[in-house]
């Protein structure tokens, strides 16, 4: 019609590659919503330390109030560090782009409709907000109003995390807890990488040889792959500078330096949700007339990525009278993850596995497991993961399961070794590092 045509139009044409501040991208939020509310949904999960603005969130589906059976949960976050911003804008314009493409170019109207897609443009907007003097390289500005980093800032599988938990922090937290988050990516800046998990580790997942390995390390390395080879240059792995090369685009990001308290892990670990840590650019708030080159640089590998949630095998775990069963454990056999990943309220789970033959292993707490060889096409052309529902004909109750507990798991396999300590020197070269990088 006549008017959405205009409404698009007007949208498009306010969307600027510029950057975008909390009243503005509040604005232009509630603007996308109001223009397109069948697809659209926006709320807020939380508010900053100062308040300067809320912690939206637009999501995007054909279903964008609320989780659909059988509908992956995808999500981008941006921003985390106030003071690396091109994520923060190239996140807008991929607003942009999926809505004034819905329905009319079949690709995104099939993703759309077969994912609910979450996107919070800034986790910290008073470190945006603060960084009055854009910098390429470090400011004040990568702290919440508390001076806190908030990618240091969850609890961490290995060791205690003492810094305490902000409200940007604890409201992303309450956030996984209520969506059924299958993949995810946080956008930083100060680098040109995509990292992935773990970030911290110890003998247990291999720190002794400099990597720290996940159980589903082959997914991860997919994963990074698929944003750096559809990225415009990210693939050729040459970093910014002469010193620092990252074959294919991709690091481990405990191979990169060790950091505690991440948030990409805590998705893994928690979340039950696979999330890599994407480093943008070489300039952490690099000038405005360079955003559009950034938009073009990463809006194929975006979309691609987010083609990947429907990676595996999903389905229901039910009871004899049909009705699901939540907090059954579902995991492939030979990957058991250290807290077990279980079914959904819906006794739905999501498992992102290659393509290949596996055993995937239903269990309710008290009965006998139900194991079944599947083999495990890539179904993310279709828009869909394989899918196998398990019911247990004896079980007609509702299954309690103890949430996992916040303190360092990987401790209980193995206590901490003086090999895992780095040296003082070590310890003051990593603090520089830190000071220069994410």
């Amino acid at each position: 019609d006549v008017v959405g045509i205009l409404c698009m139009a007007s949208l498009s044409a306010a969307l600027d590659f510029k950057y975008h501040h909390a009243e503005e991208l509040e604005a232009y939020l509630k603007g996308i919503h109001a223009a397109y509310p069948a697809f659209t949904h926006l709320h807020s999960i939380g508010r900053s330390v100062e308040g300067r603005g809320d912690l939206w969130v637009l999501v995007l589906g054909r279903f964008p109030t609320h989780h659909k059976i059988g509908i992956p949960e995808f999500k981008y976050v941006a921003n985390m560090h106030g003071d690396e911003t091109v994520g923060r804008e190239i996140l807008l314009h991929l607003i942009e782009f999926l809505v004034t493409s819905y329905r009319h170019d079949p690709v995104i109207t099939r993703l759309l409709n077969n994912t609910r897609i979450h996107i919070m443009p800034t986790m910290n907007p008073d470190g945006f907000e603060a960084t009055k003097v854009p910098d390429c390289y470090y400011t004040r500005g990568r702290y919440n109003k508390n001076g806190e980093d908030l990618n240091r800032n969850f609890p961490d599988a290995f060791e205690n995390n003492s810094a305490a938990i902000q409200p940007e922090t604890q409201a992303v937290m309450n956030w996984i807890k209520n969506e059924t988050f299958v993949l995810s990516a946080n956008l930083h800046g100060g680098a040109l990488v995509a990292s992935y998990t773990f970030d911290n580790g110890n003998p247990v997942t291999g720190s002794l040889k400099g990597y720290s390995r996940s159980p589903d390390d082959d997914v991860f390395i997919h994963l990074a792959k698929t944003y750096s080879f559809n990225h415009a240059s990210m693939y050729k792995g040459t970093g910014c500078d002469n010193r620092q090369t990252f074959p294919e685009g991709i690091t481990n990001g405990y191979s990169w330096y060790q950091l505690e308290g991440g948030m990409q892990d805590y998705n893994y670990v928690w979340g039950q949700c696979f999330e890599i840590t994407l480093e943008l650019s070489c300039c952490k708030y690099p000038p405005a007339d360079q955003l559009e080159k950034f938009w073009r640089d990463n809006k194929v590998a975006l979309i691609e990525y987010i083609k990947q949630v429907h990676l595996g095998v999903k389905g229901q775990v039910t009871d004899k009278n049909g009705n699901p069963i939540p907090n059954a454990i579902v995991e492939a056999k030979g990957r058991p993850h250290v807290c077990p990943y279980r079914t959904n309220e819906q006794g739905e789970y999501f498992l992102l596995l290659l393509p290949g033959t596996y055993v995937i292993n239903a269990t309710v707490p008290g009965y006998k497991s139900m194991l079944k060889t599947l083999e495990i096409p890539d179904n993310t052309g279709d828009f869909s993961a394989l899918k196998h529902d398990f019911s247990f004909s004896e079980v007609s109750i509702r299954s309690n399961a103890a949430s996992c507990p916040k303190t360092p798991l990987y401790k209980q396999l193995e206590p901490d070794s003086a090999a895992v300590k780095p040296t003082l020197q070590m310890s003051v070269l990593m603090t520089v590092m830190l000071v220069i990088f994410k």
